[in-house]
């Protein structure tokens, strides 16, 4: 497969898409799963930012795992405020395409969100995943506190390990503290359950790890 280069390489912030000031997503977007706000942060709950490839079939995989109380899909890290699904296609804006994950911390761990992420989708890609390539599909943990940076850094050291046994290279997941959330636009909302037989490529490699 040939690659454009311009796609797989960020763009610089001076060169970034203007963007807008509202958001692409009305509100109130009701969540099709768990018919609240896909915006609202249910009490008690914590949030995590996790990107590893096309946003459709990893928010499936975080609604269904135990422990999570709502999702989102959006954009993050790149420089353009409030961008569309096409602007950020164009590897113009910086965003990856991203899952924000509440969760209670009663009955599952950001350690174990973390093992669902390594898991599902092959972290040592760079700007790309499978078939899907460009800036938009990188893999990124985005953390929101210095407890959640901790724990990132030590459960990516421990898959690590387990990728170089398997014969995969370095990760390159981008772990840093959240630089921005843009919501994505309503139709990219929990779209596998609007779209059964949607696009949803599986880009798991096999390696597993239990995080300590």
């Amino acid at each position: 497969m040939l690659f454009s280069k311009q796609k797989v390489t960020m763009v610089e912030p001076d060169h970034a898409l203007r963007g807008r000031k509202s958001s692409v997503l009305p509100s109130p977007v009701f969540h099709e799963i768990f018919g609240i706000p896909v915006q609202s942060v249910p009490a008690g709950s914590e949030v995590a930012y996790l990107a590893l490839g096309c946003f459709w079939g990893a928010e499936k995989l975080y609604w269904q795992a135990p422990g999570v109380t709502n999702t989102a899909v959006g954009y993050a890290g790149g420089f353009t405020p409030n961008p569309t699904y096409e602007e950020v296609c164009s590897a113009r804006t910086g965003h990856t395409e991203i899952v924000k994950v509440s969760y209670d911390p009663a009955k599952t761990s950001f350690a174990q969100l973390l093992k669902i992420f390594f898991e599902n989708h092959d972290p040592t890609q760079g700007m790309r995943q499978g078939n899907d390539v460009g800036t938009q599909y990188r893999s990124a943990i985005y953390t929101t506190s210095p407890e959640q940076a901790q724990v990132a850094e030590q459960v990516l050291g421990q898959f690590q390990t387990e990728f170089e046994r398997s014969g995969f290279g370095r990760i390159t997941t981008e772990v840093k503290p959240l630089p921005n959330f843009f919501y994505a636009e309503d139709y990219h909302q929990q779209y596998l359950d609007k779209n059964p037989f949607g696009y949803c490529p599986v880009h798991a490699t096999g390696v597993t790890c239990n995080p300590s």
